[in-house]
């Protein structure tokens, strides 16, 4: 049975809303910043082979952990040709989670720094970043990312929410999360870092937040080894525990793809009306 002519015209907007849908759950690929180092390298290079050496790495070591840091010498491991890199993922996602953010990290970056000796992609859900100087456990506060500010109302509770989730409490914790009320904070450090290194990064990105931020609902401070974030209101969708607004995003989808279909079904029987009728003419 052959479809009418209309038919074909819908299927464009059910795979446009099928891909919207698909997109929505995808958070932990959610663009926050990146940048690449004015420095090129000569395709071909030894240093090329030992980028690509690493980034495979990262890829690789990404399905069974959160965080790693690789030295990657170039072949004849001369100094120069050595890339320095690491990868790490939010503290509260799953390992194949963490698998797919970094994969398409390393997508990103290899498409966004191209030639370039040195590179850093942040996701919502994962950051990586290589050099051709070593950065492993130094601290980098010159790097921020599109600042999203907070609330002014409640500012008293959310200082209180950031200084509990920032503080120490002796136990060294590079992912650090906590509520209040509707209230959320998280906290993470990139793990090459010391705990009293940490604990200075997260004190500047708070520093930082509250000086920029002070007058919206909710705001997310990167710096270039740690960021703080924070959500007033049910805005829950950097914990992966409460993403509200994905659940309503995915149930609206649902609805329009049903509609959609529905419209078509119409459609289609409109369609089949109408040629019986004109046969019933012409026969007449």
């Amino acid at each position: 049975m052959s479809l009418p002519a209309e038919a074909p015209l819908l299927l464009p907007c059910i795979c446009v809303l099928l891909l919207l849908a698909s997109t929505a759950t995808s958070s932990t690929d959610s663009f926050v910043f990146g940048g690449c180092s004015q420095l090129k390298y000569t395709p071909g290079s030894p240093y090329e082979t030992a980028v690509n050496s690493l980034l495979t790495s990262l890829v690789n070591s990404a399905e069974f952990s959160t965080y790693n840091n690789f030295t990657v010498p170039g072949p004849g491991s001369a100094p120069e040709d050595t890339v320095y890199g690491l990868f790490q993922c939010r503290g509260d996602l799953s390992a194949d989670d963490c698998s797919k953010c970094v994969t398409r990290a390393v997508s990103r970056l290899g498409t966004l720094c191209v030639g370039s000796c040195g590179g850093a992609m942040q996701l919502d859900g994962c950051f990586i970043k290589y050099d051709n100087t070593s950065f492993l456990g130094v601290e980098d506060k010159a790097k921020c990312g599109p600042l999203i500010g907070l609330d002014s109302e409640g500012t008293t509770e959310r200082d209180s929410l950031l200084g509990s989730v920032v503080g120490s409490d002796g136990a060294y914790k590079p992912y650090r999360a906590g509520w209040s009320g509707d209230a959320r904070a998280v906290a993470q450090c990139v793990q090459d870092l010391s705990a009293s290194e940490c604990q200075d990064c997260l004190t500047e990105a708070i520093t930082q937040l509250k000086t920029n931020c002070q007058a919206a609902k909710w705001g997310d401070m990167f710096l270039g080894k740690c960021y703080v974030r924070y959500s007033e209101g049910g805005d829950h969708s950097h914990d992966g525990h409460g993403s509200s607004n994905d659940d309503e995003i995915e149930k609206t989808l649902a609805i329009l793809i049903g509609l959609i279909a529905g419209v078509a079904l119409i459609i289609v029987f409109l369609s089949f009306l109408a040629r019986v009728c004109d046969r019933g003419k012409g026969g007449k």
